[in-house]
């Protein structure tokens, strides 16, 4: 296995920058979204398939996917455009995220009453199995990293009505 040298913070699409190692950014691309996948439930019961929101028209143009990180450890590098709102959710596993650029604020418990707070830039946040969360990009956007101490195939996430555009 080669080692490569990336940038999350980088603009650009990746790719080789000469040097033999790598280089350039994070091979960002739109976040791929398929509200059918069966590891995306409907909070209020059954798949996100069939709730009343449009996962394309909420998420196109407002989030980005990091090519470059490697899933096998349990990451996912990404990034939100300013101000965007990922939609209330939880997890059934506890989920870190690592704040790279820009910051986030977030809301946790059922209706974000149970608390919130700015995360930026070196800090970080953890979301504990089953409590649902929404977080919202600072006016600069942010750049993270997701992760969860078991693979990503055991993860579901349990989407709420709150931040999305209705279909």
């Amino acid at each position: 296995m080669a080692i490569e040298f990336f940038s999350l913070l980088s603009d650009d699409e990746g790719g080789d920058d000469g040097s033999g190692g790598g280089g350039g950014g994070g091979g960002w691309i739109d976040l791929p979204v398929d509200q059918s996948a069966p590891t995306y439930l409907w909070a209020e019961g059954g798949l996100l398939a069939d709730a009343p929101v449009d996962m394309a028209k909420t998420f196109e143009g407002n989030m980005w996917f990091a090519t470059r990180v490697d899933g096998s450890f349990n990451l996912n590098g990404l990034r939100c455009a300013p101000n965007f709102a990922v939609p209330r959710h939880h997890h059934n596993l506890d989920e870190l995220i690592i704040v790279f650029a820009g910051s986030f604020h977030v809301t946790w418990g059922k209706d974000g009453e149970e608390g919130s707070r700015t995360v930026g830039p070196g800090e970080f946040w953890i979301s504990t199995a089953g409590t649902p969360y929404l977080m919202t990009a600072g006016p600069e956007g942010v750049t993270y990293v997701e992760t969860w101490p078991e693979p990503m195939e055991k993860l579901l996430t349990y989407w709420h009505d709150e931040g999305w555009i209705h279909s």
